[in-house]
């Protein structure tokens, strides 16, 4: 922001602040000086750094606010306003001759116009050119001029139509229509989305919001009577249309950084004063109105202990009160120890917090009286859970041969589509840069998908396949809404590994095996060894998987169940998206359920000192047995000295009949005090068949 030292003297009582001092100043306040230029009629400009947060100072009012609210200056000096002394209406009111609507208040908080009529257009007079040519401006003509004024000396863009040009006699403050263009001043023609806000006629766009005038409606000489326009946007709003227009102008600069409403009356008041002396021309009785409701005094409460504990220096309390009273926030004692600051429109955007108001005193005083401790005592403290477990998961995955991938979080439409969960739409960004990637991944499969292709073209091979993971976000939206479902996710992804063109139902169960084991590993990193996940066959939430082979993941640590993600085989349609031969089986599970696992209770137990024994059952069931319904069957039976059970082996053949398969289970018995005898075995594993048969319907294979 450059700021003209003689200009600046202007709003200051005394007017004498030098180049140096100002930039002293300004610096301890935490507003650096970039550079600094001597003009050849003894002025000087200084480029002052602002931050995005200050747009309160994007004027010369609001530098030379904080000049005079820094008590640590050699010369104390107060903030001095110009008089604003309106003329008196003169002709028929605003309202005979125009019409205000403004469509869309959520975007345009308020949008005021104002009326003058017999102008007179011609050059500036010299105190005017000259303020402008000081920072570079050019002079265009009196009444254009003086809107250039405003905008650099309050920090409020304005902008003025001249009548005859309106159609209809109208302002309508509106969306664009898609595909309708407007002329700019000098910016060209732009076709617009309905995204972008206009203001319009009756009939087109005039102005582009917050942006640009139109060039249609522009003050020339043949003008003689003129609306006054100021208002106050959306910045978000601003900020889009402007990047995608690729339009940069001193209003967009302002109005993304947030312009209060409540500080429009007193500009526009200032501004149309200096239209009428420079113009000779005659205001219109009234103004036009249109918007949202203004929006109440804040007001945050400051406690006097808590200013010296952030900055660690005693501050008396009545040097708080003035320090902030002289930055224009309203300060007086609410209770011991307690002030009721009241937060200016101006700052409105800035100052919400109490640690908002100690950076302001911090800043008054000058940030050179915060004193600097030579050393710094630092704390040593451990990991959060929540980072301990995932990099748990991560070692464990590593230690099983996958590797950890960083992706990028933007993909296709056609892709986020595929992986998208029912009830759920996209998010994607308006934003012609992202180009053919523009929607937010809604899965994190959808990277290690991409990684499995580009290892494919470069022929990379590993003995057992290649393996990834990753831990990240994936995105997604509520229909008709801007809620979005954002959730971290551990994926994971490893190949089918096959001999010949095409893999076989032998090795497609290996692959889910191999990625079931896995996930098993990564619960039990984190609930500890005795946690146990179950796999649930049912259909997917989205179409990246097969429907065929896919299963809904549950962990059981003590006596909770809670849903952890799902795995299967991907689908055909998704490794298509990919240009993707290879088969391969992912998984996808959620991390805040993960890292939220309590901390798993530690037993110790002594080896045992007599040898145990091992027997096999095998059982042919109906296909659509679970091996989870086999585990329950062998804890429900409660055989003597039975220390576990496992999974053999799954066996599907002729010999077992179609629609059957042969399940293997192998049950361990131990006596801790003496070696067991295969009789005593005997009867528990008759028991365990006899309740096969009754409640699973299994035959007893030889």
């Amino acid at each position: 922001m450059d700021i003209s030292i003689r200009w600046l003297n202007q709003y200051l009582e005394p007017g004498n602040v030098t180049p140096d001092e100002a930039d002293a100043i300004l610096t301890e306040a935490g507003l650096p000086i970039e550079s600094r230029t001597q003009l050849d009629n003894a002025d000087t400009v200084l480029d002052v750094e602002v931050t995005s947060n200050r747009g309160d100072c994007l004027g010369h009012i609001g530098i030379a606010r904080e000049i005079a609210a820094a008590r640590h200056a050699a010369t104390p000096r107060t903030l001095k306003l110009p008089e604003v002394d309106l003329p008196s209406a003169a002709g028929a009111p605003i309202a005979d001759q125009l019409a205000l609507e403004n469509r869309v208040p959520d975007r345009c908080p308020l949008f005021t116009a104002r009326l003058i009529r017999g102008v007179k257009i011609g050059p500036s007079p010299d105190w005017l050119r000259q303020a402008l040519e000081s920072l570079g401006q050019r002079s265009i003509n009196n009444v254009v001029d003086v809107t250039n004024f405003i905008t650099l000396e309050t920090g409020n863009p304005c902008h003025v139509f001249d009548l005859r040009k309106l159609a209809g006699g109208r302002l309508i403050v509106r969306a664009a229509e898609p595909g309708e263009k407007v002329k700019t001043l000098y910016a060209g023609e732009h076709a617009l989305r309905a995204t972008d806000i206009v203001v319009a006629d009756a009939e087109r766009p005039q102005s582009l919001a917050g942006i640009i005038g139109g060039f249609d409606s522009q003050v020339d000489d043949s003008t003689t009577d003129v609306v006054f326009e100021m208002a106050t946007w959306d910045p978000v709003a601003v900020r889009n249309t402007g990047r995608r227009l690729n339009i940069r102008t001193d209003a967009a600069y302002r109005f993304e950084r947030g312009i209060d409403p409540r500080t429009i009356d007193a500009a526009a008041r200032r501004a149309v004063q200096l239209i009428c002396a420079v113009s000779r021309g005659e205001l219109a009785g009234g103004v036009l109105e249109a918007g949202a409701p203004l929006p109440e005094d804040r007001v945050v409460e400051l406690r006097v202990a808590r200013v010296e504990k952030i900055l660690g220096v005693p501050v008396p309390d009545d040097e708080m009160i003035d320090l902030l009273n002289a930055l224009s926030i309203r300060t007086g004692r609410a209770s011991e120890g307690v002030l009721h600051c009241t937060i200016p429109p101006h700052r409105a955007h800035d100052l919400t917090r109490e640690i908002d108001l100690i950076e302001e005193v911090a800043r008054a005083r000058s940030l050179a009286k915060i004193p600097l401790k030579q050393t710094l005592a630092v704390t040593v403290h451990p990991p959060q859970r929540e980072e301990s477990l995932e990099s748990e998961a991560a070692r464990t995955l590593a230690a099983m041969g996958f590797h950890e991938t960083v992706t990028f979080a933007f993909t296709s439409p056609k892709k986020a589509a595929v992986f998208l969960p029912g009830g759920l739409d996209t998010v994607s960004v308006d934003d012609d840069r992202r180009k053919a990637e523009p929607t937010l991944r809604p899965s994190v499969l959808l990277g290690l998908l991409g990684t499995r292709k580009a290892n494919a073209d470069a022929r990379t091979a590993l003995p057992g396949g290649l393996r990834f993971y990753e831990l990240a976000a994936a995105f997604a939206q509520v229909p008709g809404t801007r809620d979005t479902v954002e959730r971290r996710t551990l994926a994971v992804l490893a190949d089918v590994e096959f001999a010949g063109k095409k893999p076989g139902v032998d090795e497609l169960q290996h692959a889910v095996r191999v990625m079931r084991g896995a996930v098993g590993a990564v619960v039990r990193a984190c609930y500890g060894p005795d946690a146990r996940t179950e796999a649930v066959p049912g259909p997917p939430a989205h179409r990246g998987y097969d429907a065929s082979a896919h299963a809904r993941l549950f962990v059981h640590a003590g006596e909770k169940k809670e849903e952890i993600g799902a795995f299967g085989l991907i689908s055909d349609e998704a490794r298509r998206l990919e240009d993707l031969d290879t088969p391969v089986v992912g998984a996808e599970l959620r991390l805040d359920v993960l890292t939220a696992a309590p901390v798993p209770r530690t037993t110790v137990r002594p080896l045992p000192q007599f040898p145990g024994i091992e027997r096999d059952l095998s059982l042919i069931l109906p296909e659509s047995t679970p091996w989870s319904s086999v585990r329950a069957l062998v804890h429900a039976c409660d055989l003597e000295r039975c220390v576990g059970s496992e999974l053999v082996s799954v066996y599907r053949g002729k010999q077992v009949g179609p629609g059957r398969k042969s399940v293997t289970v192998r049950v361990r018995f131990r006596d801790d005090a003496r070696t067991l005898r295969h009789e005593e075995v005997d009867p528990q594993l008759e028991r365990l068949a006899a309740r096969a048969r009754a409640d699973l319907g299994a035959e007893i294979r030889a």
